[in-house]
């Protein structure tokens, strides 16, 4: 009961935070236009590889280890301790070399790279994945929700062309640190002393940085994309395919609330010998991502058309073709998310994990160069695909090892075929209705309740167990 409500929590915020961009996007991209669009995406892409070397695999790591130990009061003071001046020691040497880079070797958009140095102190004051090993993920829900909606409202009253592109970003930044510092008044009571002399931070390197490679990997295909859109074709053509990648990933945030709820889990039954429950929950992990993601799948497919130009504006009719593309790689980044987090990193696999985001990285790279000579966003769109997939069936062959990789898709062909008629629904009152904010609504309602209805007449056991622990609960 406790894992359904944490999911219930995460998934929440996860709906949440795909309502705000319904409002800010379309608001920002017609104040902004697409150069400040562009110059926003690609600006944040290149902070984010110092945002990277801050983290160092410290999130996922720690979250980890605290899940492992979380019994042990004493046992767990001392690695939330050590943990943390590790994160405080690698913010500083990357806000260092950050700054380093701003004032002697990046020649445009200064200004803009020193607002979100702010994002490397973010880094520092960060202690979600604490709570998140222990499972508290009420108290992160709670903080994301207010700290959501306050840079909302600043970003409605402040942001109102495009010169005010270092107010956007200052605020984007700053709700960052500011939630993640709030969550330091909730430590007490978790945590006791501890003798700081006896410390062993330097323990915690190697562990991260085996978790850091991956994340480079990951950043490499989300990030590069951008990086090498914008000095290749143009930061218009950046900004395409980030809006494009913003829609794909904002929806995928959903399948991230399944995976932040069970890795401490898993780890937590692995450090406990407890092998039948790891299998159950990747399993049902894998059950609930399939059911997610084809509907995002099918649902996006349907109304893309009438859709972007509304939500973005005219000036981004680019975006279609590309995010008709891009689509593709929802289903394999969905089962990529819950056999790499949530069974891979929990188990001590990270060797193997990261040897799938690196073969990914690697050809996302090479696919690059001549697709976005060629085609420019289209063809980071292509390469994002093909790369999505490569890290998926890596993966799958290192869990196959141990997991019958068939059961995982005893039921697939319910949520498909579920999907299917959903699209074909959708698709004929996107025909036939004018696109607005009400009409979108309404195509999304009633493709969700057919899409469930046909689940449900198929007796799809994962959604058969979600609707008896909703009736068991009241």
């Amino acid at each position: 009961m406790k894992l359904f409500k944490n999911f219930l929590y995460n998934l929440m915020y996860q709906i949440f935070t795909l309502i705000v961009p319904l409002v800010t996007i379309p608001y920002i991209s017609r104040v902004l236009g697409p150069r400040g669009i562009g110059v926003n995406t690609f600006t944040t892409s290149v902070s984010q590889y110092f945002v990277l070397l801050a983290t160092l695999g410290i999130t996922t790591y720690g979250q980890r280890e605290i899940a492992y130990f979380r019994k042990d009061k004493k046992k767990l003071s001392q690695i939330f301790w050590e943990i943390e001046f590790l994160s405080i020691i690698t913010s500083v040497i990357s806000l260092v070399l950050f700054l380093f880079f701003i004032l002697f070797v990046f020649g445009d958009y200064k200004q803009y790279y020193f607002l979100q140095t702010i994002l490397i102190f973010s880094c520092a004051a960060d202690v979600s994945w604490f709570f998140n090993g222990l499972e508290k993920f009420k108290v992160t829900v709670l903080r994301n929700f207010i700290f959501k909606i306050l840079s909302v409202i600043m970003i409605f009253l402040f942001v109102k062309k495009y010169s005010d592109l270092s107010i956007y970003i200052f605020i984007v930044s700053c709700s960052t640190f500011l939630g993640n510092l709030s969550l330091w008044t909730y430590l007490k009571g978790y945590l006791c002393k501890v003798n700081f002399t006896n410390m062993n931070i330097m323990r915690h390197l190697r562990p991260t940085l085996l978790l850091f490679l991956p994340q480079v990997a990951i950043n490499i295909y989300v990030f590069l994309n951008k990086i090498m859109l914008g000095s290749m074709s143009s930061v218009e053509e950046a900004g395409f395919f980030d809006s494009s990648d913003k829609i794909v990933r904002m929806c995928l945030t959903l399948i991230t609330a399944l995976t932040t709820v069970m890795m401490p889990r898993v780890a937590n039954a692995y450090a406990n010998g407890d092998n039948s429950s790891i299998k159950t929950y990747l399993k049902m992990g894998f059950g609930i991502a399939i059911m997610f993601s084809i509907p995002i799948f099918f649902g996006l497919e349907s109304i893309a058309a009438g859709f972007i130009p509304w939500f973005f504006g005219k000036n981004f009719l680019k975006v279609v073709p590309v995010i008709y593309i891009e689509l593709f790689a929802i289903i394999p980044i969905a089962f990529s998310q819950i056999l790499g987090i949530q069974y891979l990193v929990p188990i001590g696999k990270t060797k193997q994990y990261s040897i799938a985001i690196v073969l990914g990285a690697i050809v996302n790279l090479l696919c690059n160069i001549p697709l976005i000579y060629f085609y420019s966003a289209i063809g980071t769109a292509i390469a994002t695909v093909i790369s999505e997939t490569c890290i998926t069936l890596f993966e799958f062959l290192y869990v196959s090892k141990n997991v019958s990789v068939i059961s995982l898709f005893d039921e697939a062909w319910k949520p498909f075929f579920a999907g299917l008629i959903m699209f074909i629904t959708v698709k004929f009152f996107n025909y036939n209705l004018e696109t607005n904010i009400i009409n979108l609504f309404i195509e999304i309602f009633i493709g969700g309740i057919i899409y469930i209805a046909v689940l449900l007449l198929l007796r799809y056991s994962t959604l058969v167990k979600i609707k008896n622990t909703l009736l068991a609960k009241k």
